[in-house]
């Protein structure tokens, strides 16, 4: 199989950006992208684009990559709009290296860019009322949320104020795992002391406070067992990757040292599984394909940015990525596995609970990260040594799992 290469990232700061529109952010990520790499506008062979919530926020239901990239100066190349809940972004960077690897073109541009905040509060938590299926919400809402009874919910730890349906999903989440695997509130608190802690060394990020364990447990409430610091907040941002093959890389003059290999990309959906079939999580089967394509295990991996919509997720997915047995999520983050200098770093960056998520860059926020740390480029939140990067990131939901789940491996 051809080798692909990242060979160049950008990414805008995430956060509550009011002053700057998708057109700005685009632009901006998709620059970064093109100067890291040394390479022009006309360089660029065609382009994906990942967004999510532009329809619901603005009324741009169609060609939202066509309008946002002609405004950055970017015409006449195939632009292929990108829609898979949260995981818009890695499913434009995926398709970017399937049409690299096809031979349909040498340099592809994945970008993902979203505007998600706004002073609409009502509009802006209702955006995410479309990531499942609409015409059964009511039956879905109900079974979910049928998986977190038989753990005890504290009184006065639901806040009265607005929050995402999807943080009552997560939490249903988090109590069927309490109640099956004995996970505690603490070890759910300490992922989140972990992620803000990464975070504060990340200029990109939308927090940059840490917290300490007892500090993310006395927090606000959202649902019981998550406090506000658990939960990702809602954000605006771009991010980009350019992704070429070997004769690019020759022909374009591209630094072969900061070239990044792609090992393995894989887009899996979820299936009608039972809620205690955890091997047959779409993440578990997607990873194991990502590592059987790639031919390294969850042992190779150096460092690892996963999808945190809330701490709970961090947990879930560290298991279904084989980095711990199912049921030890919880115990591996308190004893301080994933910490950077841990046995195996998960999101360094800060993670979406610090970081932020924009839902259609977040993949691509993630792939910006891998790409610095596996270029020794991160700072003070460079794992050291790392050579192997994993990337995970899920969008909406169907049945009792993640609709989409994306597995990015890369490579020094």
């Amino acid at each position: 199989m051809e080798e692909i290469y990242v060979v160049g990232v950008g990414m805008t700061p995430f956060g509550r950006l009011l002053d700057k529109d998708i057109k700005t952010l685009t632009g901006a990520a998709v620059q970064a992208a093109l100067d890291d790499a040394g390479l022009r506008k006309e360089d660029l062979q065609g382009a994906f684009f990942g967004n999510a919530s532009q329809g619901h926020m603005d009324g741009q239901q169609m060609i939202r990559g066509q309008i946002a990239l002609r405004e950055a100066g970017i015409g006449r190349i195939p632009v292929v709009n990108v829609e898979n809940a949260c995981a818009s972004g890695s499913s434009a960077f995926a398709l970017a290296v399937m049409q690299v690897r096809a031979g349909a073109a040498d340099v592809a541009l994945a970008v993902g860019a979203e505007k998600m905040f706004s002073t609409d509060k009502a509009q802006m938590f209702s955006v995410f009322d479309s990531a499942w299926d609409v015409s059964r919400a009511d039956e879905i809402r109900d079974r979910l949320l049928q998986m977190g009874h038989g753990v005890e919910v504290p009184e006065g730890s639901t806040s009265p104020k607005p929050y995402s349906v999807f943080m009552d999903v997560y939490a249903a989440f988090a109590r069927s795992h309490m109640r099956r695997w004995g996970t505690t509130q603490r070890q759910i608190a300490a992922v989140a002391a972990k992620n803000h802690a990464h975070s504060v060394h990340n200029p990109l990020s939308q927090y940059r406070t840490a917290y300490t364990i007892d500090e993310v447990l006395a927090a606000a409430p959202i649902t019981y067992p998550l406090t506000l610091p658990m939960c990702s907040p809602v954000s605006d941002g771009a991010a980009a990757a350019i992704v070429c093959n070997g004769a690019a890389l020759a022909r374009l003059n591209i630094d072969r040292r900061r070239a990044i290999r792609v090992l393995a990309s894989v887009v899996q959906s979820g299936s009608d599984r039972s809620d205690d079939d955890y091997a047959l999580h779409c993440t578990a089967l997607a990873s194991k394909r990502a590592y059987e394509i790639a031919g390294v295990g969850p042992d190779d991996v150096s460092v690892a940015e996963v999808h945190d919509a809330t701490a709970m997720g961090e947990i879930i997915q560290t298991e279904n990525l084989g980095f711990c047995a199912f049921g030890e999520g919880g115990v591996i983050a308190e004893r301080g596995d994933t910490r950077i200098g841990g046995r195996i770093p998960v999101n360094p960056s800060g993670g979406l609970e610090s970081k932020g998520h924009p839902v259609g860059a977040t993949g691509l926020g993630q792939i910006h990260e891998l790409v610095a740390q596996l270029r020794g480029e991160a700072g003070a939140r460079q794992v050291e040594g790392a050579r192997i990067a994993l990337a995970e990131n899920g969008g909406g939901l169907q049945g009792i799992e993640e609709a989409a789940a994306v597995v990015t491996i890369l490579s020094r």
